[in-house]
């Protein structure tokens, strides 16, 4: 098995600073998930983190070209593929 092909999947929480990623999914219904979507969070979107506040919470993230923050317990609806 070649390991450079295997992706991780992980929560967008759980991303480090300057890590790179590809939205995966949404697992977010109703309102809060109407909300993230419109932010431009959707599916196959690239982003990267940016930075968090100093008790972490909330993280900087950066996706076309803009820059938004977001709650981690938003964060934890979103799945993320880091980019190797």
């Amino acid at each position: 098995m070649n390991r450079m092909n295997i992706k991780s999947k992980i929560a967008l929480r759980e991303m480090k600073d300057n890590q790179r990623g590809i939205i995966l999914s949404v697992n977010a219904n109703g309102e809060m998930g109407r909300r993230i979507r419109d932010m431009g969070l959707v599916p196959g979107a690239s982003i990267s983190i940016q930075g968090r506040a100093p008790l972490y919470d909330p993280v900087a993230i950066r996706i076309m070209g803009f820059t938004l923050t977001l709650r981690n317990n938003e964060a934890d609806y979103i799945m993320v593929e880091l980019e190797s």
